[in-house]
């Protein structure tokens, strides 16, 4: 008879680095809906989910894509865009019952896209608890930095590649806080 210690193969998706199971299950375990945020290269999405014991059910959803068809012209990949997905999501979603942010396996990177978004969901009337230090500074929510960085390579080569997504769609990168509070009135109603 052989006698040692058995080896366990861990789940997949553990294994993957792609789920925390202990960080889920607390999460599971606090009973109240959690708004979860996810980003790729050239998009945010966002959802608030319930726990159900049949499965998760998702109250709402939102994505940047969204953004496009209300008339926004800016990337879909920006701080700028990220809170306006925020906003977008806490207009869909009909609780205004308390919310916990779920990031996934994302690092927790103070100012990024996935703080934005979540001050975003705060703004637009979700109770969540967010930390002031965390979020992005308001002129990098309107996207004046990328405003400031396009007039400076304004009479460049490098103007015409950097923001060939802006210019086509007809946007000139320095009116992109304009543009950010024009859809954020329109967002809110």
């Amino acid at each position: 008879m052989a006698t040692g210690a058995t080896y366990v193969t861990s789940f997949r998706r553990k294994r993957e680095g792609m789920t925390d199971y202990r960080k889920r299950l607390n999460l599971l375990k606090s009973r109240t809906a959690r708004v979860v945020v996810r980003k790729s290269l050239r998009h945010i999405s966002m959802q608030i989910i319930e726990y159900s014991t049949q499965g998760d059910k998702v109250i709402a959803s939102a994505h940047t894509r969204e953004l496009i068809k209300q008339g926004w012209k800016g990337g879909t990949d920006n701080i700028s865009a990220a809170y306006l997905c925020g906003l977008l999501l806490a207009k869909k979603a009909n609780s205004k019952g308390r919310i916990i942010a779920d990031l996934g396996m994302y690092p927790s990177v103070h100012g990024s896209k996935l703080y934005a978004s979540l001050k975003g969901v705060v703004d637009g009337g979700l109770k969540l608890s967010l930390g002031e230090e965390v979020v992005p500074d308001e002129s990098r929510l309107k996207g004046e930095h990328i405003a400031k960085y396009a007039i400076m390579l304004k009479n460049s080569d490098a103007y015409k590649t950097r923001f060939s997504r802006y210019l086509k769609v007809g946007l000139a990168p320095e009116e992109l806080p304009k543009h950010f509070e024009e859809m954020k009135k329109k967002i809110q109603g």
